[in-house]
């Protein structure tokens, strides 16, 4: 008897095998033209609104670069992110008084042991990683209230010189021909570097047996625990950089600077098409999945729905791309989705 599942697909894996996620992106471009068009919301298409859109899309886009290598090694998402964002972005702020790229380097090198604790616990001693990097969330969400006693702080406070301010500022604020924002371009260098590692590099290869099959890649003789702890590096190296960019863009230190990035980074993730089970999936989709979330977002604001409205929305799509996709991958006898 053969087993229907393995020519049974789901109208999702049709959709996305053909259109693509880029054509869904186009799908809610065309929405929001269509609602400017019968008056709903206003100036969709008007130059500004899509700079608004790409700069929206640059900031999530960073963070779920690196929040990927985490989900395609099989460990799903680093929760600690937001704080990572946060608790970095108070940093560099703190160390501007001794100029702006110590300050860089400080708040990098930060970012990067958050990382390595994450890796290194994760990967040697196999904690669950989601009850792992909340309980790290907290733990830095603690050290910032402690530390600054839950207070803002701001860049001319601290800064060293009128020089480190703006250099500073110019972390989101420069733009290369009056056009093109800083983390775009740095947006773009990630998903070109990301994508050749994960298709074109042995820890790319590595890293895909991993998130298939943990046990597999132990017997294969991988180095599972590099691999693991490099990809929670990447990832909060990555929110270390967004969280910069968006503590210039605010240009204020405070705790909530990263809120939300992680589940938008993660909802992104999955719409590209890289699953939770790890193994499976691009960066290149995960930009299309960024890109989707940006002009979302956009489109909710100006039609007036309000921050918690379009987080039930994102959940939403959330519980019905990952339950669409694990049933169509079912019928294809891939129960591990």
């Amino acid at each position: 008897m053969s087993d229907l599942r393995t020519v049974r697909t789901g109208s999702f894996s049709n959709i996305m095998s053909t259109a693509g996620v880029y054509g869904i992106a186009v799908l809610f471009l065309a929405l929001g033209a269509l609602l400017q068009a019968t008056g709903a919301i206003g100036n969709f298409l008007s130059p500004q609104n899509m700079l608004n859109i790409v700069d929206a899309v640059a900031l999530v886009g960073i963070v779920a670069v690196g929040m990927s290598f985490v989900t395609y090694s099989g460990h799903f998402a680093d929760m600690s992110v937001p704080t990572t964002m946060g608790f970095t972005g108070y940093i560099c702020i703190e160390m501007l008084r001794y100029g702006f790229l110590p300050a860089l380097l400080v708040a990098l090198v930060v970012g990067v042991l958050i990382g390595l604790l994450n890796g290194f616990v994760i990967g040697k001693f196999r904690a669950n990683p989601i009850i792992w990097t909340l309980a790290v969330n907290y733990v830095t969400m603690g050290m910032i209230r402690l530390i600054w006693a839950n207070k803002q702080i701001y860049p001319d406070m601290r800064g060293s010189g009128e020089k480190a301010i703006a250099l500073f500022d110019a972390i989101y604020r420069l733009r290369f021909f009056h056009l093109i924002g800083l983390p775009l371009v740095m947006l773009v260098v990630l998903v070109i570097i990301g994508q050749f590692v994960l298709t074109r590099t042995s820890f790319g290869v590595k890293l895909k047996l991993t998130g298939s099959s943990l046990r597999a890649a132990k017997l294969s003789g991988i180095a599972v625990e590099r691999g693991i702890m490099l990809s929670f590096v990447l990832c909060a190296l990555t929110a270390t950089i967004a969280g910069l960019a968006v503590t210039s863009l605010s240009r204020v230190g405070a705790w909530y600077n990263g809120a939300g990035y992680d589940f938008k980074a993660v909802t992104a993730i999955v719409i590209g098409g890289m699953t939770l089970a790890g193994g499976r999936g691009t960066i290149l989709g995960v930009l299309g999945g960024s890109l989707i979330i940006g002009i979302l977002n956009n489109i909710m604001t100006l039609v007036g729905i309000g921050t918690f409205s379009q987080d039930m929305v994102r959940g939403a799509i959330f519980i019905i791309v990952v339950g669409t996709n694990a049933l169509s991958l079912r019928r294809l006898g891939r129960d591990d989705a």
